[in-house]
Order: C-alpha cells, then structure tokens, then sequence
C-alpha cells in the first residue's frame, strides 16, 4: 500500500522527484504514479524548492547531479527546513564517501544507479509506512523522552529536532535501555529490510543522534558502541 496509514486514517502519500535526466525521471514518475501516489517532477535545485514551497511532500527521491545546483547541499537545505520529509538519495555516484556525506546532511537512504525498480518501490513504501506509523505514546530511559505520536524527543526540558529514521532509531534503542541491540536488528527494524549492503547508513545515523543529544546537554556516551555487535542505550 502506498499510502500513509495515520491513526487508522488511510492519507494519500505525495512524492516528489528530483531528477534532470528524462528517461530515469519520467519513469519514476510513471512507476510511482501507477503505485498510488500523488507524484511531481523537478528537474532542478531551482525546481525542486518552488514545487517543495507550494507543497511539502511526503517522500522525495533526490539525485545528486543536478543542473543548477548540487544535490547534496539540496539536500541539506530540505533537511534544514524539513525534519519531518523522508529523503531518498537515487544517484549516479557510487564512492561511499558520496553515500556517508548524503546521509550525513540528512538522507534517510542512498541508493546508487542502476537500481532495481522493485527494491527501490519496496524502500518507498517501507519508508512511508514507517513515516505514518506510531509506537508507545511515550518513551522515557535516563533524561531521554520521546514522544510517539509527535514524533518529538526531548533531554530533560531541552527538545531535539530529529530526523524521521533518527527517531525511529532512538526509540528502538530507548525501548531496549541497558540491552545490547544487534546492527542487524536495528537495520531490520529502523529500515525494515533485511539490509543486503553497507551499514555505514546505520553508523551515520548513530553519530547524528549522539550529536544532537549532546548538544541538548546529555552525555556523548549515552549510546554505546559494542564492537562486532550492535549499540546499547545506556539509560544511567
């Protein structure tokens, strides 16, 4: 299913693709339009920014190698303006320092060309199901709180602007305070997928995480690292 599933209430997605190349635009267009959402096409930076002002969308599919502009600083102006939007990066590039500078600058997924149309509508959906999805009203370990249906988080009176899979980790991690959480798990849980490539996309979001926390005034260790097996959330 396509669409978001808020509090029982089926809402229909919108997605909004960045892409200057004709045939890899058009036919995401067309594939994603044929799935059931509500899809638009920007073929630049310039684009892509109008069509995001008259309309936040739900999802967009963001390349890299625009015309006008860079996609990865694209992206970090959506992210600035835009917690709440799920960004999937679709690119050309294949070097993981592009992926770990997209995902560090807000991406929630990098995925490199040619791509196989039916992981990558499987990752949409996945992504946008998460985005409608509530857990526990509230979650609470040491000074963390998360509130679920809000998708907020706060340390101590201080909230913390997270990123859609950022919360979505924390509160895993929140959930199991003081257990050793495996890699894979979270990649399955987080991502819901069973991740067939690199992590590294789990180890940014965890740096991003730990970051913020401790720019609200909690402590840089809150989660650990487990060598060879996962993180735990210290909740002392």
């Amino acid at each position: 299913m396509s669409d978001l599933l808020v509090n029982g209430l089926t809402i229909p997605s919108k997605v909004l693709v960045v892409e200057d190349d004709q045939g890899v635009g058009s036919g995401l267009a067309g594939v994603l339009a044929a799935d059931g959402h509500e899809v638009r096409w920007a073929r630049t930076a310039a684009d892509a920014l109008r069509l995001i002002a008259d309309r936040v969308p739900d999802l967009i599919i963001l390349d890299l190698g625009l015309p006008d502009a860079d996609g990865l600083e694209l992206c970090t102006a959506i992210r600035e303006q835009h917690a709440e939007v799920v960004v999937v990066v679709v690119t050309a590039r294949t070097d993981e320092t592009d992926a770990v500078c997209a995902l560090d600058g807000g991406a929630d997924d990098f995925v490199t060309k040619p791509f196989r149309p039916a992981e990558l509508r499987a990752r949409l959906r996945a992504h946008l199901r998460r985005r409608g999805e509530t857990g526990p009203p509230e979650l609470r370990a040491g000074p963390v709180r998360l509130d679920q249906g809000a998708r907020r988080a706060w340390v101590g009176e201080q909230e913390v602007a997270l990123r859609p899979k950022e919360h979505e980790l924390l509160a895993v991690l929140v959930a199991a305070a003081g257990e050793a959480v495996r890699r894979e798990h979270l990649m399955d849980v987080v991502w819901d997928m069973h991740w067939a490539g690199s992590t590294k996309t789990l180890d940014v979001h965890v740096a991003s995480v730990r970051r913020k926390l401790a720019e609200a005034g909690d402590r840089w260790d809150r989660i650990a690292t487990l060598r060879g097996y996962g993180y735990r959330f210290e909740p002392d």
